[in-house]
């Protein structure tokens, strides 16, 4: 197959391929994408014709349209494509607002209460005609594909809590270590410090699973051979700690997450181990345009977490 066809493959084609792929349907992938159900199907019969390869099973009635081999490789790239061109208008939009535009940045809880204010507090000092948006996300990954996409400018995340996609770039800013959280009857109030060892068969307060620090959690667990019981799920900060002070059970959070001097009777305990910690960062697109004020925002990132936390290399 020559590559000439290919040539004149839109943006609009590639769009149609991944609503269907994502939908399971022409026609919800049509009111999704806005256009008649035919126009949909025109769509893609184009590209078909310039792929050279049938890339839709069709099964007809009510059934869901599936890819096919063919059709999963061009939405591969597709993928990719459409995020590049998301990122390209992020990168226009930006340069034609210059310096009194918006900067949009992700970030998940315990960095959203503890890292970003003292942030945007001396960003805004610095650059005042600079609107800041932000959106929260239990599941990092979603705000590291939002940068990747250009929906994002920049974006808050751990290291090592899943997948991190090729075309982000990165600054470390500090590392987080977990701690012990410890109710009023606790038999380790007052200790040093703890290993996960010691702490086999404990009942715990954890994280929702399928967030970073869930996984974190999951591979420290595995690998100091002990076990626990979750007797409650929560990605809040202040519930665990009231739950844990009301002893529910013990919680072994990231130190950003533990708040001493809530209404809560819970001692912080260190936790010894290699694995427990995590190393926060922000992540920005490699490829893209850099303001000078996104530059200052993570100049400042990076000051911020110097002075809440030993720094990493």
């Amino acid at each position: 197959m020559s590559s000439d066809g290919l040539v004149g493959v839109e943006a609009r084609h590639l769009a149609a391929l991944q609503a269907i792929a994502e939908e399971r349907s022409f026609s919800r992938a049509a009111e999704r994408l806005g256009y008649a159900q035919s126009a949909v199907s025109q769509q893609i019969a184009t590209l078909e014709r310039a792929v050279g390869l049938k890339l839709i099973e069709r099964p007809g009635g009510p059934r869901p349209v599936s890819l096919t081999e063919a059709g999963e490789v061009v939405l591969r790239h597709a993928d990719r494509l459409l995020a590049r061109l998301g990122a390209l208008r992020a990168d226009l939009d930006q340069l034609v607002a210059g310096e009194s535009g918006t900067i949009r940045v992700g970030t998940f809880q315990s960095a959203g209460a503890r890292i970003l204010p003292g942030v945007v507090g001396r960003f805004r000092a610095r650059w005042p005609e600079v609107r800041v948006e932000i959106r929260e996300e239990l599941d990092e990954s979603v705000l590291l594909d939002a940068v990747a996409s250009g929906a994002l400018d920049l974006t808050f995340a751990s290291v090592g809590g899943g997948p991190v996609p090729a075309q982000l770039a990165s600054e470390m800013l500090l590392e987080d270590r977990y701690v012990l959280l410890a109710p009023p009857d606790s038999p380790y109030r007052g200790r040093a410090s703890v290993t996960l060892q010691e702490l086999d068969g404990l009942d715990v307060v954890e994280p929702p699973q399928g967030v970073s620090c869930s996984a974190i959690l999951e591979r420290a667990w595995s690998a100091s051979g002990a076990s626990r019981h979750a007797v409650f799920r929560t990605d809040d900060n202040l519930t665990v700690m009231r739950m844990v002070g009301a002893g529910i059970g013990h919680a072994l959070v990231p130190q950003l997450a533990a708040e001493p001097g809530l209404d809560a009777d819970v001692e912080i305990v260190p936790l010894e181990g290699e694995h427990m910690s995590r190393r926060i960062a922000i992540f920005w697109h490699r490829d893209r345009y850099r303001s000078r004020a996104t530059e200052t925002f993570v100049e400042i990132a990076c000051e911020v977490g110097r002075q809440i936390m030993q720094p990493v290399a």
